[in-house]
């Protein structure tokens, strides 16, 4: 057989919904941050700079709908509302630190020569 009949892989679709829903802008910090502690909405947001107040409530609400996030109302005056991990979000703690390592090793100090794709500037 030549190789124009071999067969693409192809993309499974759990993994790209899982990874477009993880993915998402500030989705992994929420996520990071709850694996450390249940939070109430405005630690969140002081846990993760650049994020506003309409983001942080659609993506929490977003994870909650995904039953990664449960909020939970405490009836108390005024009342205190706080989130945590469901046991599917808890479950994301592997990969999460799987990820923070990779970070660790790759991401945390520049390269020390340019890559391929990157451009050096001549002097004139």
């Amino acid at each position: 057989m030549g190789t124009g009949s071999a067969v693409k892989p192809a993309v499974c679709t759990l993994f790209h919904r899982a990874s477009e829903l993880i993915g998402r802008r500030w989705t992994g910090a929420i996520i990071y941050v709850l694996l450390k502690e249940r939070c109430r909405f405005a630690e969140l947001r002081t846990s993760i700079p650049g994020i506003t107040d309409r983001m942080l409530s659609e993506r929490l609400q977003e994870l909650e709908e995904e039953g990664i996030v449960e909020r939970r109302v405490i009836p108390e005056t005024p009342v205190r509302i706080d989130y945590a991990l469901t046991p599917k979000g808890r479950a994301l703690a592997r990969p999460f630190d799987a990820i923070g390592r990779w970070a660790h090793d790759w991401l945390g100090a520049p390269p020390s020569s340019p890559g391929p794709l990157t451009r050096r500037r001549r002097r004139h």
